[in-house]
């Protein structure tokens, strides 16, 4: 019997429930979960009333990884595969999806959100939504399956977001809020030959990452906004890079990572609103013309940019050990709060216990 942990309702404690998993439709397969990574968004539904689109009872979590243990109809060559669940599924059949803009596509589905989710034993998703795992090179890293479950959004949504913005070798990188997602971006886009100024409030998350790809560290609290814009103007003259078209990455979540963010926009820059919050933001929006700049959403990832986030992990150049830690599904409610009150710093991933 498969079980799942269930969300009926806001702060109310995650119910344990035992269910038969649905037959794998025709282009569906059904996974046996390795781990589930527990993202802040999953902490949006729970705590904060973020609405989901499926009505509860709900399994929240998105971030998946596991082995495909029953295919349908048009899904054979998946059986007995390890693989990566995408955060967000697009149908692959709608106009969106033809034109290539799958993460607008109106029939997506996302595990945890438009359909039971990922803190389970078992699940069953659209086939198309699958990146494979070849295992032996996770052992090569030290990896298991488990710690890769983080890819499907921490890892892919940041890798998405430096894709997007065109991050390449010469740009400088400013990532705003570099605990989780962000501390990714940073490794990303460091990975793809920029040099990345790291910005936080948390002087531990800052010091992990100059040994992952910051090359200038620097501490919010420390600085209003003009001197925080002014602190990396100085490095990038000292260190050869552009005074212009900076690439920012706003991973913070946050409204005064947010309105730090746009501060530091310069001609030609480009902001990629990486993080969510239910607050609102006050800023001068002629800001964009002045500058010529852009400001860029980035929604989940694409499946079909997964297999290059991916690569970058079994190629050692993006670190996942030092940053995940893995804990029984069974003590999720307490891994909830914990991660809630602010007390992992390392990304959580839940594993259900062996069958």
């Amino acid at each position: 019997m498969a079980q799942r942990w269930l969300m009926t309702g806001q702060n109310e404690p995650l119910k344990l429930e035992e269910f038969d998993p649905p037959v794998p439709g025709a282009d569906e397969v059904l996974v046996e979960i390795a781990g589930c990574g527990v993202c802040h968004t999953d902490l949006g539904y729970y705590y904060d009333g973020v609405r989901t689109s499926h009505a509860l009872p709900l399994a929240l979590g998105h971030e998946i990884s596991g082995t495909v243990i029953a295919a349908g109809a048009n899904t054979g060559e998946w059986l007995n595969r390890p693989i990566i669940v995408s955060a967000v599924i697009p149908c692959g059949e709608c106009d969106a999806c033809a034109r290539g803009k799958g993460t607008i596509c109106p029939h997506q589905k996302m595990p945890g959100n438009d359909i039971q989710g990922g803190f389970a034993s078992h699940i069953t998703v659209p086939a198309r939504g699958l990146c494979p795992v070849d295992v032996n090179r996770l052992e090569a890293v030290g990896l298991s399956l488990a710690d890769v479950s983080v890819v499907a959004d921490a890892v892919t949504t940041p890798y998405q977001a430096v894709v997007q913005a065109g991050v390449s070798p010469g740009d400088l990188v400013v990532v705003n809020g570099v605990g989780g997602v962000g501390g990714y971006a940073v490794q990303i886009a460091a990975a793809m030959g920029a040099t990345v100024v790291a910005i936080d409030v948390v002087p531990e998350k800052l010091e992990a990452l100059t040994s992952y790809g910051a090359a200038l560290t620097l501490n919010a609290r420390e600085f209003d906004g003009r001197a925080l814009k002014k602190e990396i103007a100085g490095f990038a003259e000292a260190n050869g890079l552009r005074s212009t078209e900076w690439i920012i990455l706003e991973c913070s979540g946050t409204a005064a990572g947010q309105l730090a963010a746009f501060g530091l926009l310069n001609h030609g820059a480009t902001l990629c609103t990486v993080g969510f919050t239910m607050d609102k933001v006050e800023v001068r929006l002629s800001n964009l013309m002045a500058f010529h700049a852009r400001v860029l959403g980035n929604w989940g990832c694409p499946p079909e940019l997964y297999p290059g986030a991916l690569e970058l992990v079994m190629d050692g150049r993006v670190k996942i050990s030092p940053f995940v830690e893995q804990h029984p599904l069974s003590e999720i409610n307490e891994i909830f709060q914990a991660v809630h009150d602010g007390k992992f710093a390392r990304r959580a991933i839940l594993v259900p216990a062996a069958a």
